[in-house]
């Protein structure tokens, strides 16, 4: 029994809450948040169908210094866990593949539930409430505001991240984590699209194409992915580029060479290429090099291709040399792009970065610095990659941090 004050009214907040109100019914427990809505991130999740989780959900798919703690707490709140707590809210669920949505598809419904059982918990939420600066005496914690000063016997920082177009999103939890005594990986964007440098892929924007994308720092591979690449006038975007980006944004923070390799035939060797557009160029010679490779790239992808191989659109494809079919097999496998920034936090679906995952207790989420004080959801140096993984860490960081806050989980 107690009072336990959430910082921080999203998904990882929420679940806070239910886990300490359900687990200590005369437990008094409030949310403050800093926004005129709960969960407001949520409504933007998934393209507003929000993936709640993943159906092959195992640590391996968090990255940064908690993979560990990851791990731990995916021990005691996994798939089985995750799925059951939504379930308790009374949403159903669906598979597309591994991805887990709501039965409705509308990230509203996914709000709403969270929001009405808070209510038949009768956990108080105070909106528009910025918390200013958090204090630990001898009674517990202060909590001061704008107007008012709250107290607490237990606090749960659930602040999220600078990762969101939502107002507010201003990453100010992280120094109230610093000032309870924390330290701070650096926080940079992550799931966020990247700027090219030059992008000799500026004219096919628009294009969608499968390609595998790898995260090149200082030469070296570090993270490579798969899947639907979206090119942009700015530069590149899709899921393949969000999966790679938090290494990408981290080389940048660091100052380092980084790059992205492109390869547009991903299901082929560069040897498998190069004997393939040799037969075109010999079975459809009189066909203009710009002609011959119709049919495997899309056609604004293409005079972009033969660009970066330095050959003319319009040369017969019987023309064309060994050498320079090697080229064009180069510029279609190993295509490297300089990344000069990434699109930034506001655009960013999350944040890499956070407090440190060695000041937290893997089992209970509580602070290894200040007894009592527990951290929750992109607070924390976890991050995982897209399908559901950051919203299963949020509300198991949650759930744990919320039921040992009141006692037993």
């Amino acid at each position: 029994m107690g009072k336990i004050g959430i910082i921080g009214g999203g998904v990882s907040g929420m679940a806070a809450a239910i886990a300490a109100a359900r687990t200590d019914t005369r437990a008094e427990v409030f949310i403050l948040e800093h926004n005129d809505m709960l969960g407001k991130k949520i409504l933007s999740t998934g393209n507003g169908r929000c993936n709640l989780t993943n159906m092959q959900m195992t640590a391996d798919y968090y990255k940064g210094g908690g993979a560990q703690l990851a791990e731990a707490v995916l021990r005691q709140f996994g798939l089985k866990q995750t799925l059951k707590f939504f379930h308790s809210l009374g949403l159903l669920t669906r598979s597309r593949g591994d991805y887990v949505y709501p039965r409705s598809e509308q990230a509203a419904d996914v709000r709403e539930s969270l929001q009405m059982e808070l209510e038949r918990l009768r956990v108080s939420c105070h909106l528009n409430e910025h918390v200013r600066n958090i204090c630990r005496d001898g009674r517990g914690f202060a909590i001061d505001c704008r107007d008012r000063q709250y107290r607490a016997d237990k606090v749960i920082l659930s602040c999220g991240s600078r990762a969101s177009q939502i107002a507010g999103a201003d990453g100010s939890g992280y120094a109230l984590a610093q000032g309870l005594g924390h330290t701070l990986e650096p926080v940079v964007p992550a799931l966020v699209q990247l700027k090219v440098r030059a992008n000799p892929f500026a004219k096919a924007s628009g294009v969608r194409t499968e390609a595998r994308i790898a995260a090149r720092i200082d030469g070296r591979e570090m993270a490579a992915d798969t899947g639907e690449l979206q090119i942009t006038s700015y530069g590149i975007s899709g899921i393949p580029v969000f999966q790679i980006s938090r290494f990408i944004s981290r080389g940048l923070y660091d100052g380092r060479n980084v790059q992205v390799e492109a390869d547009f035939l991903p299901d082929m060797s560069y040897e498998d290429a190069v004997s393939l557009l040799t037969r075109r160029a010999e079975q459809f010679k009189e066909r203009s090099a710009e002609g011959y490779l119709r049919g495997i790239f899309n056609r604004k992808l293409i005079p972009r291709l033969l660009e970066l191989a330095h050959i003319r659109i319009k040369v017969p494809a019987g023309n064309l040399t060994p050498a320079q079919i090697k080229s064009l097999a180069e510029a279609c496998k190993h295509t490297l792009l300089d990344i000069e920034d990434t699109n930034g936090f506001e655009q960013a679906q999350i944040c890499a970065g956070g407090v440190k995952t060695s000041e937290i207790s893997p089992d209970t989420m509580e602070s290894l610095c200040v007894p009592g004080l527990y951290l929750t959801g992109e607070m924390v140096d976890v991050d995982g990659i897209c399908g559901g993984y950051n919203i299963t860490w949020a509300v198991a960081s949650g759930h744990i941090a919320g039921g040992h806050a009141v006692g037993s989980v």
